[in-house]
């Protein structure tokens, strides 16, 4: 793989991301618990689609064939996306969706404060601004891990067992591809691996206020980087990229 194509691949895994769970995320829009939190989450959905905007506009500045980040967004298909698994995993009911975007939260976070310093001045300040957004997002999701966790018997016993399928997710978080080597030698990327302790340290912190366990070891999920998704990814797409497809090229 060459420097240029694992720069492309790079800032590709962080849109992809972005993208997916913003997505994931708009789907409660109008079906949350109460308005409140409905209007939460639908921000939230938003500010992630705009830090996908972002990175895909830089993504493709990058590719050099004329192409845009709607195009990138609506016209790949399932195995061009580098998404991590633990994003496109469904909403399952409120607490499947907590626990989906605390576990992302905290990594996002010390991934993005890690970014600002990239020798990749764009990718720097892209990681920059959204840091700021990033840290709502985690205080967001944690307060919610702990009013669930230390809620009552039966939010206790739904946001545990949510935790616990959605765990196998995490390892991959932490995987160090060619990608991921190659942009760390060259300064742009960041040691998935240091971020590891700081992440198992904050979640644990995070899940005693809560009253929460922490999910025993087992075998970790991976793949969603190097276009081995889940059968969610294709759902997602077909919803998602729906109206693109079925009329090339439309403007509203």
């Amino acid at each position: 793989m060459t420097i240029p194509q694992a720069h492309l691949n790079y800032i590709l895994q962080l849109g992809d991301n972005a993208l997916i769970l913003g997505h994931r995320l708009s789907e409660w829009c109008g079906h949350g618990p109460v308005l409140e939190q409905d209007i939460a989450m639908t921000n939230i959905a938003l500010d992630l689609v705009g830090q996908a905007r972002s990175l895909l506009q830089y993504a493709a500045q990058l590719e050099g064939k004329g192409r845009t980040e709607d195009d990138l967004a609506y016209l790949r298909d399932v195995w061009d996306f580098k998404n991590v698994l633990l994003v496109e995993q469904p909403n399952g009911d409120f607490a499947y969706t907590i626990a989906r975007q605390f576990l992302f939260d905290v990594f996002n976070y010390f991934l993005h404060e890690q970014l600002q310093q990239s020798k990749d001045e764009t990718l720097a300040a892209i990681a920059a601004k959204s840091l700021k957004e990033i840290t709502y997002h985690l205080r967001w999701s944690s307060e919610w891990m702990i009013r669930l966790g230390d809620g009552t018997e039966e939010s206790h016993e739904k946001i545990q067992t949510a935790l616990n399928d959605t765990w196998m997710y995490t390892g991959e978080l932490f995987n160090m591809n060619e990608t991921d080597q190659l942009m760390l030698e060259e300064g742009i990327g960041v040691n998935l691996t240091h971020l590891e302790n700081p992440y198992r340290q904050k979640v644990a912190a995070i899940l005693n206020m809560a009253t929460l366990q922490v999910p025993p070891k087992g075998w970790m999920q991976s793949g969603g980087k190097e276009g081995k998704h889940s059968e969610h990814l294709g759902f997602i797409l077909a919803e998602m990229q729906f109206l693109q497809r079925a009329y090339p090229g439309a403007k509203w």
